[in-house]
């Protein structure tokens, strides 16, 4: 690799986790139409639909993205979908597979910011595109981040409790972003993989959900159904081919195919799909509800607000005070900030948000050297949160994140109300009709996993590229 080459990675390593050293070009999916998708067609020259992570772009782990990841990882793109698609068409309706769309609330403000509507309007716009295509179901995944938000809220308390006879209690780590997790497993080991939250990630309860929970209600086997997850981010990728999230008995993932927003949006382009020719369609109900599901978000500015979720949790259960603003203070900079609670000049609680690789970097630093104080840290690979994620705000020319397009959609996403998780009554039906209760074995099982070190010379392919410091 040329000292050019590795001068730029250097300079974009802070931006994200699966940062490629060629930029995704339009050219790849330039003779991509409507009747392409429709009949399975897409070419097979594709660079877009076909690009694999490359050995060298996986910043999080050093390159130990190993062979059959990246062959597991080619089969998350467009193509793909289309070959689905294009089976239905063709073969019986008895072999049919049924396909799901899930949508991150995170990829809604692109398709806003792209469409110039409001996020409502276009999540109904997006919607009547993918059932255009030929998707039967489209979902956010809400319920299914509001489910890994109340787990991850038990798990701190209990973690809490426990702080003085196990020493790898605290701090404890959140758990939702893939390209922090590979990192921690691939390169930080037993430092670190202790201390994450087992709560599953919203997309892979999700993936739980719809597999388990909604193919059960459809009368369907997990098998006939194919799942695509539309996300901010190129690690939900890597997430999706995790050997725990495959069931071996059916031959199946929880989440088959994982698209970032860019994807599909390009996709429409390509296909020259005028907005005002596309009907309206309301998102489905995972539980079968009529009507059109209000769209809202949770805590945080661009994220899923663990950290704002967990520290109000807390302060409730543990000390009895409720917290109804959190103040942050910013300590590096905007990704680098810290809330406090105290109580009579006490501090009870300190929990941190660590967002970006450099930032990560310098909490690794201190933890290293017995130095930080947190109780929790919510941890994400992508300066500014998963409303940056590189699928989605990365500018046309270049690698570079287009801030412009970054600042639009946080407003749009800060736009939607909130709504606790604690207070979705969707959540509590589904823990008593699907999970047997919040504490039952089904519940732990579905909703938790565990994270352990990985030996990277267990998993590196023949080509290593330089180390990288950050």
């Amino acid at each position: 690799m040329s000292e050019e080459n590795i001068g730029r990675r250097k300079e974009k390593c802070e931006n994200c986790t699966k940062q490629c050293n060629k930029k995704q070009s339009d050219e790849g999916i330039s003779s991509l139409s409507e009747k392409d998708v429709a009949n399975g067609e897409v070419p097979a020259s594709s660079h877009l639909l076909k690009q694999q992570v490359l050995l060298s772009a996986c910043l999080s782990c050093e390159g130990c993205v190993s062979e059959e990841e990246s062959l597991k990882i080619s089969q998350q793109n467009l193509e793909e979908v289309a070959r689905v698609l294009g089976l239905n068409k063709k073969c019986d309706v008895s072999k049919h597979q049924v396909l799901v769309v899930s949508v991150c609330p995170q990829s809604l403000p692109f398709f806003a910011v792209k469409y110039g509507l409001d996020i409502p309007e276009a999540t109904r716009k997006l919607c009547g595109f993918l059932k255009s295509l030929g998707v039967q179901y489209v979902f956010d995944t809400t319920l299914a981040a509001g489910f890994s938000i109340l787990e991850s809220q038990r798990d701190f308390v209990q973690r809490y409790s426990r702080r003085h006879h196990d020493s790898q209690a605290l701090p404890m780590f959140t758990s939702s972003c893939p390209g922090w997790i590979r990192y921690a497993e691939r390169v930080l080991g037993s430092l670190v993989t202790p201390h994450i939250c087992t709560a599953r990630s919203p997309q892979q309860i999700m993936g739980c959900l719809v597999k388990d929970y909604f193919t059960k209600q459809q009368k369907l086997s997990p098998d006939k159904l194919y799942h695509i997850m539309v996300a901010p981010c190129f690690d939900k990728k890597l997430e999706a081919v995790r050997e725990e999230f495959y069931n071996s008995l059916l031959e199946c993932r929880d989440v088959d195919c994982v698209l970032t927003s860019g994807e599909v949006f390009h996709m429409m382009e390509q296909m020259k799909v005028s907005l005002a020719d596309l009907d309206s369609v309301p998102l489905d109900h995972v539980l079968g509800e009529a009507g059109d599901p209000a769209l809202v978000r949770h805590q945080g500015r661009g994220s899923e607000g663990f950290l704002e979720h967990i520290f109000k949790y807390a302060a409730s259960e543990l000390f009895s005070l409720d917290v109804e603003e959190i103040t942050y203070k910013t300590l590096r900079n905007r990704d680098f900030q810290e809330v406090c609670l105290e109580r009579d000049g006490e501090v009870l609680l300190q929990f941190a948000s660590v967002y970006g690789f450099r930032n990560i970097q310098t909490l690794v630093h201190r933890m290293r050297k017995g130095h930080v104080p947190y109780q929790l840290v919510e941890v994400l690979s992508c300066p500014g949160g998963c409303v940056s994620g590189r699928g989605q705000a990365q500018g046309e020319t270049g690698g570079r994140v287009d801030k412009a397009l970054v600042q639009q959609m946080e407003e749009a996403y800060s736009s939607l109300p909130v709504r606790l998780p604690d207070t979705n009554p969707g959540l509590h039906i589904l823990y008593q009709d699907w999970l047997e209760g919040q504490d039952s074995t089904y519940a732990k099982t579905l909703l938790h996993t565990q994270y352990t070190q990985h030996s990277p010379s267990q998993t590196r392919t023949h080509t290593q590229p330089p180390h990288i410091q950050w």
